[in-house]
This record gives C-alpha cells, structure tokens and sequence, in this order.
C-alpha cells in the first residue's frame, strides 16, 4: 500500500488528524495507496508557512524564481518515464499519452513561466500636462491552486507556475482521486532544495480542505479548474471577500464540419477531439455538427474510425482509450448513454461498458467509445457535459444553423471549425460564443495565448501573459514633475 504525504513547508507530513483517504487505480478497479485528509488543522500549518516565506520569495529578482523554476522542471525531465507511469496509474489514461502530452507539457508550463518571469513588465502613460504614470504589478500574496483528476500535473503546473513566478506563495490542492503525481512533484520539489514555504500542497477532499482553502480571508486568490457546479460555490464562497477569480469550468464543445473540409483531415480531427483521453478533457469536441450533403459518408467514416480505437490495459502502448477515472464516473457516463438512447438517439457504436484482455485490468473501469446519431441539440445529450468517451453527430444545413446550434448551450469553451473556405472560417470565429476556436485542427496549443471560457464555462483566462496579469495587483503610480 502506497502512502502519501502533504508538503508543507518543505517537507512531507501526513494530516494532523491521522486521516486519510483510499486511493484507487482506474484500470484495476483496486486501492494502491492512500492520501491524507487533510483539514483546517493542516491549512493553518500551510498557510502559517507560506506567510513567513512570502516576503523573502516577492523579493527575489525574477531571474531567481525563475531559476527555482527551471530547477525542478529539469528534475520532473528526468525522471518523466516515472511521472507518466504514475499519472496512468492515477487517472486510467494510456501511458503513451501521459508520456507524450502530460508530462512534457508540464515541463513546459514550468519552463514557459520561468521566462515568463524574466519578460513580464508593465505600462506607463506620460501625460502632457507634465506627469507620467507607471502601474506596478506585485503579487497578491498567499494564493491558492485547485486542480483537477484528469490532466493532474499538467494542470497543476499550469497554475503554480505562473503564481510563483509572480512572487506569490501557493497552496495547492490537487483532487483527492489522481493525488500520485503532486506527490512525486513535492518529492522534486524537496530533492531541488526550493525554499520551504514557498509551495504547499494539500491532500483531501473539496468539501473539507478545498472549501477551507477558498473561504480562508488570507487566500486572496483562487485559481480553479473543475466542474460548473464547483465553481458556482466557490464563486459565492470567495465573493463576500471579493477575491481574485480564474474559473475554468465545463463544456460542452461543436466540431464544425463543412462540406468543403479536408474530409480525412476532418475525421481524423474530431475523432481525436472526442476520444482523446477517454473524452476526459474539458476541450474536447463532444458535438459534431456535419453539414448535411455529406453527413452519411462523414458519420460512416468517422464511425468506422472510432470502432477501430483499441480500449485496453493502459501500460499496452497499442492502447489508445484507457480507463475513466472512478466507478462513480464511469455510472455517471453510462448513465447519461442510456438516457440518450430513452430519448431517441440511436447508438452507432459502443454504448456499453468493457472488458479488456489484460487479466489485471479485468475490474477496471472501462467503457465502449460510443457515437450517437438522432438526437435534437436540446436533448441532454446535447446540452449536458458527460465527460466521457461520447460523441453525439448532428446535421446542419448552412452556417446559420450551424452557428445556432454550436452557440445553443449554458456553455461557451471551446470549438473547432473545419472548411476550406478560410472567410467562412473567420466569420464563424468572430460569431462562435466560446474561448477558444481551432481552425483545421484541435488542442493545437501556444502557451501565448489566453484560455478560458464563456458563459457557464467559466470567467477570466489562463495563459501567456494573462495568467501573470491574474495572479498581480495593479498599482498605479502618478508623478508630476
């Protein structure tokens, strides 16, 4: 039996209550390990932490924290076969894909800050009238991280890294189900010698830790990536003292397709939009909308492709779709299969849940990718986000209803648009109410740029220069002369 530890102050600590919680494999349907529970008790110590290390962390050149930075990216590089191990043990994805995607791009979120850090200035406005202004942006202080199961260190780095960049201090809280990889992280953290206090990670349950962390008065502000529901509470938690907010919340994602596509290009694309990582990515293109003069030669070859996608053992490097990542998760998705079906959709394929071959995964969590045709945009397959391996086709007739049934949910993350006709492609860029839109493509990422969502998806914006925006306070200053 696996046992972790919080870092607090940099060191690993078990929680103060001697709790802790089961931590299961995905592919086996088995306990490893177990997680502390962590509560007030272990915030306080955390919080008491960071506070000391505060001062002397703002005050570091940027060169320096970029350093640390630098540091334990170059750590996390060389032990990355280890850390995509141990992100497929947690969260039930392929290793391959935690080998090729998650880990490296960890790594670079790391990597990415550091210069970041050494690059971020601000403006200055000089006024005719014989004075000039200059902003000063300087960290907000304690902050705190919450990041999600299903891209565990890639998210988890996505947030600290620019926090501590900036001259914050960060507790962060990873989900209580995919806990390994911030371990390990810790553990570099520790081997790296970064200055105690200066990153905190706690263990635990959101209801527990997560709403202490949120509502403490000296958090002051809150970095999140998880479901709608969580953000709504989070938001009215931390509004009465009016902290900084970054939600990055649900979606429920359109795949455009026109008659003019790149047809191979086009079916490849949203095949991999819908299934990659087992449809467990907040960006990935549930909706495929197909214009309707080749709707059945796309949903025949689109369907043929996803028959062909291997589900299995996810050590198998001929694995392409692993596990979903809790028995509650994997009810929870086949559940909304089922209502589809109840509703009229028809099932093209999957629709069910598997089994795979390897002997050791024969209690795994594992469910059949599944397309289904014949359902309206407002059915709850269509408005709802399943979070899983499916993918609903919808027929269009022209861009307008295209555009209309796209825009026509609660939420407003991403999209992606594929057509020859490149103003066509601007048009519906321009017009699409979501965040982020791929032209020809999908999860094609610059670390530039902002992401972020619309609507029930969320409110501010990750990335680039956005994200170091974010986690500063803007100061002006106004000197006559």
């Amino acid at each position: 039996m696996l046992e972790l530890f919080n870092y607090v102050d940099g060191a690993r600590k078990p929680a103060q209550s001697g709790r802790w919680l089961e931590v299961w494999e995905p592919a086996t349907g088995q306990v490893y390990g177990r997680a502390p529970q962590s509560d007030e008790a272990d915030l306080a110590m955390a919080l008491e932490s960071a506070q000391y290390a505060l001062p002397a962390w703002r005050d570091l050149p940027a060169s320096e924290r970029a350093r640390w930075l630098n540091r334990v990216a170059n750590l996390v590089e060389r032990d990355l076969e280890e850390f995509a191990c141990a992100e497929s043990r947690d969260t039930g994805k392929p290793v391959a894909l935690a080998r090729t995607l998650d880990i490296p791009r960890a790594i670079s979120n790391l990597r990415f800050f550091a210069a970041a850090a050494t690059q971020f200035a601000s403006e200055s406005h000089a006024m005719e009238c014989g004075a000039i202004n200059y902003t000063l942006r300087q960290p907000h202080g304690v902050v705190a991280t919450i990041s999600p199961w299903n891209l565990p260190l890639y998210l988890l780095t996505w947030k600290i890294a620019p926090a501590l960049a900036t001259g914050n201090c960060v507790i962060a809280k990873p989900s209580e189900i995919t806990p390994l990889t911030a371990c390990l992280f810790a553990e570099r953290c520790i081997e790296a010698q970064l200055p105690a206090g200066v990153l905190n990670i706690l263990h635990g349950q959101g209801a527990q830790i997560g709403q202490a962390l949120v509502a403490h008065p000296a958090v002051r502000a809150i970095s999140f990536t998880g479901g709608t529901a969580t953000g709504q509470r989070i938001a009215a938690t931390a509004a009465p003292h009016f902290k900084r907010l970054s939600l990055e919340l649900g979606g429920k994602n359109a795949s455009m397709v026109f008659a003019d596509c790149d047809f191979e290009a086009a079916v490849a694309g949203t095949v991999r939009s819908a299934f990659a990582n087992q449809g467990e990515i907040c960006l990935c293109g549930s909706r495929v909308l197909v214009e309707q003069s080749i709707y059945a030669r796309f949903r025949d070859a689109f369907v043929a492709r996803v028959r062909a996608l291997r589900v299995g053992d996810p050590r198998d490097a001929s694995t392409d779709l692993g596990a979903l990542v809790s028995a509650a998760h994997r009810a929870k998705v086949i559940n909304a299969i089922h209502r589809a079906s109840a509703d009229g959709g028809r099932i093209l394929c999957g629709g069910g849940l598997t089994q795979v071959a390897s002997t050791a995964c024969r209690d795994g969590w594992f469910v059949q990718p599944t397309v289904i045709e014949n359902l309206p945009p407002t059915s709850a397959a269509n408005q709802e986000e399943i979070f899983g391996p499916v993918a609903t086709l919808l027929p269009f007739e022209g861009e307008t209803e295209a555009l209309a049934i796209a825009n026509g949910t609660p939420y407003g993350l991403a999209a992606s648009v594929w057509s020859r006709d490149i103003a066509r492609c601007h048009r519906i860029a321009a017009r699409l109410e979501c965040g982020v839109v791929w032209v020809n493509s999908w999860m094609l990422r610059d670390l530039r740029t902002p992401l972020g969502g619309m609507k029930n998806s969320g409110t501010g914006r990750e990335g680039g220069y956005e994200a170091m925006r974010f986690f500063t306070e803007p100061r002006n200053v106004c000197v006559s002369y």
